[in-house]
Order: structure tokens, then sequence, then C-alpha cells
């Protein structure tokens, strides 16, 4: 983390259970981000979050440390079973990442932690939840599929995370999310902690309706995007947004770049043009098979992969350290989703440079973008430069790999949460 994004807070005047201190030690966390000073202090004391803040703050991060504190704090009895904590994401993108992350930051808790989620991994993860699991966290259709099918109950729920809660409603999971919510304790007998980049009227309505009188936290909401992010435009016809695409990169040699397109069909296509120009690239789609788009996100996170040509499925929740510029091949159709977008750069304190291409197909939601954003994306001048000559694409090959299981890894330490009865 950078410094000057972080507050004066340091994690250890928060009364965190030491096992939680040790591996944030041993990541190198020291301060907190805004989001995490101000929700941390409420949330350990059992009081109800609504979380507003710009993506990539460290929201995931505060949620977790609330989540697991009160579990390592909390003593069970003898012979209860959880999970104890569920998490609801929505993307399987996103469900990894957070489990990633309660991985790391829970390391020394000896918790037991699952992700599910659809795609792949059907009987994998149907075996570890049957083996027990203290924290689920997982997509509302496969953690419907299973509790249906009575691989794990919801009756013994502590503590509830909804993640990205605006983009629940913009996939169309909400009656899902209150099935699962209503099979749980109530309200009263949980901690809720709901975040999101934006909280709306409808995300506040669902927080009031199925939360105890949450406290709403919001971080600097009057900057809808990251402050370091260098955003910049470019008016170009459709015809010539191949060439510029090709221009901006051989100008400005991005060491991490992802590129958004507004449909599969063009992810495709500018692939297919970077890859017969000499630049490698993959795709990350909705209809990627599940084990590949997991290898293509891990080879990029590494750095092994230069450039990711993604369609919104990839807009939000990914924490890909040091992507040095987000490319809008296609602006979208959504002035939220720009902010997710351009999100995906400038996280936790870095810079980065955002570039739109606003041709004459989605320069229409240009307006609406610079309102919410409040302000106007500087444009810039398409020089000869710009336009080079290129050669033809190379056509993408598309071979579906056999499906395999993501077994969860054993654990080193045995747990330091001592089972005791609950008087």
């Amino acid at each position: 983390m950078q410094k000057d994004h972080l507050t004066h807070v340091p994690f250890t005047s928060l009364g965190l259970t030491d096992s939680l201190l040790e591996s944030l030690e041993d990541a190198g966390f020291v301060h907190c981000t805004p989001i995490q000073a101000a929700t941390l202090p409420l949330a350990l004391k059992g009081q109800d979050i609504a979380g507003q803040a710009q993506t990539g703050t460290g929201k995931t991060a505060a949620f977790l440390l609330a989540a697991l504190h009160y579990l390592m704090e909390t003593p069970v009895a003898e012979d209860a079973a959880g999970p104890w904590t569920l998490i609801l994401a929505p993307t399987r993108e996103l469900a990894v990442q957070i489990h990633r992350d309660a991985e790391l930051i829970g390391r020394y808790t000896g918790l037991k932690f699952a992700a599910v989620y659809g795609g792949t991994g059907y009987e994998s993860q149907r075996r570890q939840l049957e083996s027990g699991v203290d924290v689920l966290i997982g997509t509302p259709g496969r953690l419907i599929d299973y509790f249906k099918q009575g691989v794990y109950k919801l009756s013994s729920i502590e503590v509830v995370v909804l993640d990205e809660a605006d983009r629940m409603f913009d996939l169309g999971f909400i009656a899902d999310i209150r099935y699962l919510l209503r099979k749980m304790p109530p309200p009263g007998q949980r901690i809720n902690m709901l975040f999101s980049a934006t909280l709306s009227a409808r995300v506040m309505e669902l927080a009031y309706e199925h939360m105890n009188n949450p406290q709403v936290v919001r971080i600097e909401a009057e900057h809808v995007t990251a402050d370091k992010v260098r955003q910049s435009l470019y008016h170009v016809s459709a015809h010539d947004k191949i060439a510029l695409l090709l221009g901006v990169l051989r100008q400005q040699d991005p060491k991490r770049t992802m590129i958004f397109v507004n449909t599969k069909r063009a992810a495709d296509r500018v692939t297919g043009y970077l890859l017969g120009n000499s630049y490698e690239a993959e795709v990350l789609s909705g209809d990627i098979p599940q084990n590949k788009r997991l290898r293509l996100l891990e080879s990029f996170q590494r750095g092994e992969l230069p450039i990711l040509v993604a369609t919104d499925v990839a807009a939000r929740g990914l924490h890909i350290p040091e992507v040095t510029h987000v490319i809008n091949f296609d602006l979208p159709q959504d002035r939220e989703d720009y902010v997710h977008r351009i999100g995906r750069t400038a996280r936790i304190g870095a810079s980065g440079d955002a570039i739109s291409f606003a041709c004459e197909e989605y320069v229409y939601s240009l307006p609406d973008i610079e309102e919410f954003i409040g302000q106007k994306i500087p444009v810039l001048p398409i020089t000869d430069e710009l336009l080079p000559e290129y050669k033809p694409p190379k056509r993408l090959e598309r071979r579906r790999p056999p499906l395999a299981g993501g077994d969860h890894r054993a654990r080193g330490r045995a747990p330091h949460r001592r089972p005791a009865n609950r008087g």
C-alpha cells in the first residue's frame, strides 16, 4: 500500500484478536485505509454497517477483519456446526478474490474457508461443504442450490456480508438474496454488513429491510472516481478504433492493461487484432469456462499476460495490483460501469491512466457519465501517429478445457478459537 492513501489509524489500536494482527503484520499492513478506519471500530462492537467507498480502497479487508474477529472472540457450543459467516458476492471472480483475501487474513485463525460458485467444481465444492466450514463465500445461485439439497444450513449464521450490493440488483439476484437472508436467524441475532460502491435508494431499502439499524458510512462520496486516475477521451469513428487502440498502446507502452468492450463479439475482434499485430492478449468474458477464467486472471495478476480484453463481467471486485492502464474501447452504456471499470487501476493509493474511446455508436452515454462523475473528461487530439497502419486479425481458437475441482488447501495451524458452551 502507498502511504498517502492511508489514515493514521494503526490496526494495532482497534483491539483485533492476536491471530489477525499476526497475519496483518506478515502482509505488511500497518495502517487502515479510510473505509477501514471508519467501519472497523463500529463493526467490531457489533454494529451493522452499510458502507460506501470508492472501488479499490480496502472494503474487502474491512468486512473480513470484522467477521473473523467476531468468530474468534465469540465461543460456540461443542456440538454446534457452521457455517458461522456467509459472504455473498455477485460474480465468480469476486467470490474467488474474497476467498483468497480471507485465507490471507485468516491464515492463523484455524478457521475453514470455502468458496462456492457456478461454472466449475460442483462435486469438489459440495464435498468441501459437507466436511464442514466456518466461513462460506459464494454466489447466490450455487449457494441456494446446495442449501436446498441440505448440504449446509443457515441456522447458525452469526455474520452476513453482502458485497457489491448495487451489482446484485444489476444482475437480478435480489430475490435470491432475500431468500437466503430469510433462512438465517433474524437481523437482530446476527451482525450484518453491506458494502457497495454506491448506496442507491434501492440498496438502502434492502439494508433497512434485512439489517438491524445499520450505521451508514460514506467515504469520499463527493469523489466518485479515484483521485489518482488520469482520465482522457478520444472522439473517434468506429472505423478507426482499432488503429487508435494500437496507436495508443504504441505511444503509452503500458505494463499491464485492461481493455473493456461492451460485447463478447467485440472482445474477440479486438483480441484478434491485438494478436495479429504482435500484442499478447486474452479474452475474459462470460462464456469463457471457469477454470480458464481463473488461469487467465492468475496469469494477468502475476504479470505474465500484459493485456486482458474484458466485458463487464470483470469490471468489479478484482484486486489486480499494478494495472497501469484501463482502456474503454467501448464507452459503457451504464454510467456506474464507467466508475467500476476505471477503478481497476489506481488501487489502494496508486496512480493509473483511464483512456476512453467515444465513437458514434456509444457516445450517447458520455453526458450521463460526466454528470455522474461530476467532471468533464479531458479530450485529447488524434494525431497521425495515433492511427498507424496495421495487420489483419489473428483468428481465435476456442477450446473448452476439461473441468477440474479446486480442492481447499489444508491449514498448517491448529485453531485459536476455543469451543465453549454459551451461557
